[in-house]
């Protein structure tokens, strides 16, 4: 079984699939692993992503960024007026709708925003049905919490225009909550988690209470004032300074060049967050010349230092809102694309301190895998209803338990689902081995009320090479709101996965 998670951000899209109990980033035909959500219209074609963005210099008219502004919206909007204002591609009002002019070709063309979001939507089912090798539609699509219904609405249909079938909108935060396992485990009890999403455009820090698996919003901030786009006019500018001061020339009023200057600093800033100095070329900036510039990471971090701190202030004001303290924080979960800035994880880890700062997974493609995560629990489900019709809760009839030995070879049962948990739902167990073992046995059970737990399917991992340390097998237990029950071993050290579906297991 296989699935497809996707993030279409304002900046950025990424998709991930879920293939054998995980899931997994999957990289674009120019082998990057996220993709701009950049459209140019030609004359005879419409080039997507990475393509386009470099050559939004040339083609800025007929270059569409950003749609996610304006999906679901009316021409007359604050968000499509502020978005019509600051894009090269003219927007004009049809219908009461915001609408692109392109002029590529002979005739002007209108193109709607569900359109240009079909067209990104297409490229990541490309990029994921390439990774799979076959056509899987089945998907869960994110969407930030501040979208309207109508929003939705556009987002799901330009998924399913290019030919998505999309089994759920989930939101950003808890997509990146279910890449980390976060209230998927077996312990009980109440757990605070701080989701800090940094991405091109805005800021969103969101406090939740997760209980049992069920995750619940206490307080949520947004800001689109700041993102990896002020880092990089601020860097723009600096270069614009250098420039001006070596050939005397000011090349601010001069909009090709400082789009060029955009680029040349987007391109630093991503190397900054992990290399302490970036070179930045610009190909005949002004009147041909050249301009060569060496940034040093501490420089950057001195340009952005208002910029950074604005980004930490909302932190304690957002956690006083839902009655929080830092102390009650139990993990931040950090993501969008600015999360790799290594100044800004300084800068949370001080305002949060003494508090688990998750950043294992990159923050800009760690929402997608949530979601693929997300996409797999619920791919096989029949006759989905829509969330806003849903009113039940599937919940587990019966404890799923995985039994192992301990040191002293005693059967230790260990509770994995327990009877009583929301559907669908996910969890995560390591059995560990000695490295000398050649094969493995992994025994699920399921146990009612009362009931001598009974077996439902055992697992065996053989041909196992011999290793001097410990074996550790890499469990996931997938429970269906049917009762099915789906479960893969991975070996660590080798990869290698077995994987077993159990058709009722209640």
């Amino acid at each position: 079984m296989a699935a497809i998670g996707v993030h279409f951000g304002y900046t950025c899209a990424c998709a991930a699939i879920f293939k054998d109990g995980r899931a997994d980033v999957v990289a674009n035909d120019a082998g990057d692993r996220v993709t701009p959500v950049v459209v140019s219209y030609r004359a005879t074609e419409q080039v997507v992503g990475i393509a386009a963005k470099q050559g939004q210099v040339r083609n800025a008219a007929n270059t569409v960024v950003k749609v996610k502004q304006v999906l679901g919206r009316s021409f007359d909007d604050p968000e499509t007026q502020a978005h019509k204002t600051e894009t090269k591609c003219q927007v004009v009002n049809r219908r009461e709708k915001p609408y692109y002019e392109i002029t590529a070709g002979e005739h002007p063309a209108y193109v709607s925003p569900e359109d240009v979001a079909k067209l990104i939507f297409h490229k990541m089912k490309e990029t994921a049905q390439s990774a799979l090798g076959s056509d899987v539609t089945e998907a869960v699509i994110t969407v930030p919490f501040e979208f309207a219904n109508a929003q939705k609405r556009a987002l799901r249909a330009a998924a399913e225009a290019a030919g998505f079938h999309v089994l759920r909108l989930i939101h950003e935060p808890a997509a990146a909550m279910l890449a980390y396992n976060i209230g998927q485990d077996c312990s009980s009890g109440k757990s605070h988690v701080l989701v800090y999403k940094l991405g091109g455009t805005s800021l969103s820090v969101t406090a939740l209470q997760v209980n049992g698996g069920v995750f619940r919003v206490l307080s949520t901030h947004t800001d689109n004032s700041v993102g990896g786009e002020s880092f990089t006019e601020a860097l723009a500018q600096h270069l614009a300074t250098e420039f001006k001061r070596t050939f005397k020339h000011d090349v601010r009023t001069n909009a090709r060049a400082m789009m060029k200057l955009m680029t040349g600093a987007d391109m630093a800033k991503h190397t900054l967050s992990t290399l302490e100095s970036a070179n930045c070329f610009v190909d005949s900036l002004h009147d041909g010349i050249d301009f060569e510039c060496t940034v040093s990471r501490a420089r950057f971090e001195l340009l952005c230092c208002a910029l950074f701190n604005k980004s930490i202030q909302p932190i304690g004001p957002l956690l006083e809102e839902a009655g929080l303290s830092t102390k009650d924080i139990n993990q931040v979960v950090l993501c969008g694309g600015s999360g790799r800035i290594p100044r800004l994880q300084q800068m949370i880890r001080e305002a949060v301190p003494d508090v688990e700062l998750l950043s294992s997974a990159p923050p800009d493609e760690v929402i997608a895998m949530g979601a693929a995560l997300e996409a797999g629990l619920l791919v096989g489900r029949d006759n989905l209803a829509p969330e806003e019709e849903s009113v039940t809760v599937d919940v587990s009839a019966a404890d799923i338990l995985v039994k192992e030995a301990d040191d002293s070879g005693a059967e230790v049962f260990t509770v994995l689902l327990p009877s009583g948990t929301p559907l669908p739902a996910r969890r995560h167990h390591v059995l560990s081995g000695g490295g000398k073992l050649s094969s493995l046995c992994l025994e699920i059970y399921q146990r009612g009320a009362t009931e001598q737990p009974e077996k439902l399917a055992t697992i065996v991992l053989r041909d196992l090479q011999p290793r001097e340390e410990n074996r550790n097998i890499d469990t996931v237990v997938t429970m269906k709101r049917d009762g099915s029950v789906h479960v893969s071993c991975v070996d660590q050290s080798s990869g290698r996965p077995e994987v077993v579906a159990i058709a009722a297991a209640s």
